[in-house]
């Protein structure tokens, strides 16, 4: 587990130390909230956060690995980029696993409403990881990014939950092929 300690409180030591001139960056706003959200994270049992860079709070990767639903078993990973703009602007999040889900096209943009339009600075990264573990629990086919499986999940339930089970064991949907993200 990442050790995540107070900006204000280094800063403060910082300070006591002597050493505010000139090598001190002050913290941006983005990184302060960033560092609050991180602090008061609540990971679902089903969700894990990896920071490659323990400096960089702004860059790090979700991992979902559903425990119900139509995607059980299967183990997806997104990217999160957090702007300076943040809280005002929401993070960009890419799924890195090419997945068979109405609400995620074939290039790992996601469809979420607190993504775009519905953003919000009160909302929180745990916001988001909550919204990106739902779309796994329930797809969305009323507002697609990927039509084809919105159609089929509209159409025939039965056939999508084979697609999805097809396209996690690492297999073709068509003419597109899908690796393997069981875990």
């Amino acid at each position: 587990m990442i050790k995540l300690f107070s900006l204000k409180q280094q800063k403060k030591e910082e300070e006591s130390a002597g050493g505010t001139k000139g090598s001190s960056k002050k913290a941006s706003a983005a990184q302060l909230r960033i560092q609050k959200d991180i602090n008061e994270l609540n990971l679902p049992k089903t969700c894990d956060i990896d920071f490659s860079d323990q400096d960089d709070l702004l860059n790090f990767k979700l991992v979902i690995c559903p425990d119900e639903g139509f995607y059980k078993g299967g183990k997806f990973v997104f990217s999160f980029k957090v702007g300076q703009g943040y809280p005002h602007d929401p993070p960009k999040v890419k799924c890195e696993t090419m997945v068979y889900h109405p609400n995620i096209d074939l290039e790992g943009n996601v469809c979420l409403n607190i993504l775009r339009e519905d953003w919000k600075p009160v909302l929180t990264i745990n916001s988001i990881i909550y919204g990106l573990q739902y779309l796994f629990l329930e797809p969305n086919p009323e507002d697609p990014l990927n039509k084809e499986a919105a159609e089929v999940l509209q159409n025939n339930r039965r056939l999508f939950e084979q697609n999805v089970q097809r396209s996690m064991r690492g297999g073709y949907i068509g003419s597109t092929y899908f690796e393997r993200c069981l875990k």
